[in-house]
């Protein structure tokens, strides 16, 4: 049985209030709630463990060292990878894609073509247009249809001799289009090009296999999925990543160093430089145990249950536009009312005790292509209730005639 309020005692924050009314956090797409467990874990690092990793030989190092190497095989295990070779700590999602563009960037020529959707986040379009003004690559981007899905006829037309790579997002932040990325994969591939995938919005609400997926690369963040934040790991196909070179130098990345010439680590330590986040390392574990302990489809059905039952009631609004209805999409509702800003809306619900996010979520092409300049947009967690859905519903209808004024 999904026992919600069980899962909300886990989480302090959802239990105070805000403008003395009861936090309904609806703002899940931009950051997730954290539980004590991984509060807990890393409390513990730095008050039990903390030292150096990986080179010390005294008891903390080692078990420093222990906590962030298991944090590697704990997400290898979550994404289904084939070795802990392949999975790299960065600091999120963004990191991971400027990584992908950078080292694997520098194989690419002039006029080489990079295939992007215009439903990415601004952290999967700026690093390949670093890498255009950089290198001269020619960056062409797929439609959406109406329904907010993409346009796959229009995708399969974009390839030609020169294109060489495809980075998409897994889940639109704003539309909560869920890409088939194993459909993708395969085209990418009978072109012999390469597939990037921001991850950002599907881990936490989907299964991720990237064997079953097919993928080259898989880029996440822990904050958004109940872990800490300023970590995050990017998944690469071993064959790729020992021809890419390092992303960054310094300790750690290094196998020998003289002034006569440098070599590298092996991998995954290669695009490791500098001292890391081990303690948020450990505390990802967490997150992700935290996660099996429900099991990733429980929680996808309660919030498709939440998503369902939310949009219908949202409809009966007068003037509501929801952004987004492709089948299948993941349980984010972007909507505006009337003619109302959504700024506007964002902040009368605010004073009501509803966090949820406003303006483009770095989502401007997306935007421009829909004709607005933005939306206000609320995302469900494992955590959200009818209740709030409910509370939430009625504090749109007390909010539109002010709005429409």
């Amino acid at each position: 049985m999904y026992d919600v309020e069980k899962i909300r005692a886990d989480f302090p924050i959802l239990s105070r209030e805000v403008y003395g009314k009861p936090l309904i956090y609806l703002d899940n797409a931009a950051s997730s709630q954290t539980p004590r467990r991984v509060v807990e874990s890393i409390e513990r690092m730095y008050f039990a463990h903390k030292a150096n990793v990986h080179r010390g030989v005294h008891c903390l190092s080692q078990e420093a060292t222990d906590a962030m190497e298991l944090g590697r095989e704990t997400a290898r295990a979550f994404i289904n990878a084939p070795s802990v070779e392949e999975v790299i700590f960065t600091r999120g999602t963004t990191e991971a894609i400027n990584l992908v563009a950078s080292s694997y960037g520098s194989l690419l020529s002039e006029g080489d073509e990079v295939i992007l959707s215009v439903m990415e986040h601004h952290s999967n379009i700026v690093p390949w247009q670093l890498l255009a003004s950089r290198r001269g690559i020619v960056i062409k981007v797929i439609p959406v249809l109406e329904d907010g899905a993409l346009d796959m006829e229009a995708y399969r037309n974009l390839f030609t001799e020169r294109t060489r790579l495809v980075s998409i997002c897994h889940a639109s932040n704003v539309l909560g289009t869920v890409n088939p990325i194993r459909e993708m994969a395969a085209i990418a591939h009978e072109h012999g090009c390469v597939i990037c995938v921001d991850g950002a919005q599907g881990v936490p609400h989907i299964k991720v296999d990237v064997r079953e997926l097919d993928c080259d690369f898989y880029a996440f963040s822990a904050h958004k999925m109940y872990g800490p934040t300023g970590i995050g790991i990017l998944y690469g196909r071993r064959s790729l990543l020992e021809k890419m070179p390092p992303y960054q130098g310094g300790g750690e990345m290094i196998g020998h160093v003289s002034f006569s010439g440098t070599t590298w680590a092996e991998l995954p330590f290669k695009f490791e430089a500098g001292t890391p986040d081990y303690v948020d390392a450990a505390a990802l574990t967490e997150g992700i145990r935290f996660i099996d302990s429900l099991g990733i489809d429980n929680i996808a059905a309660h919030e498709h249950e939440l998503l369902r039952y939310t949009t219908e009631k949202m409809l009966e609004i007068p003037g509501m536009r929801i952004f987004g209805t492709a089948p299948g999409k993941c349980a984010v509702i972007s909507f505006l009312i009337g003619r109302a800003h959504h700024y506007d809306t964002g902040m009368l619900l605010d004073k009501l005790g509803i966090a949820v996010r406003t303006g483009h979520h770095c989502a401007q092409p997306l935007m421009e292509s829909l004709g607005i300049e933005g939306t206000v947009r609320a995302s469900f967690a494992a955590y959200n209730t009818f209740d709030e859905a409910d509370r939430f519903i009625a504090a749109l209808h007390r909010i539109a005639p002010l709005l429409d004024s």
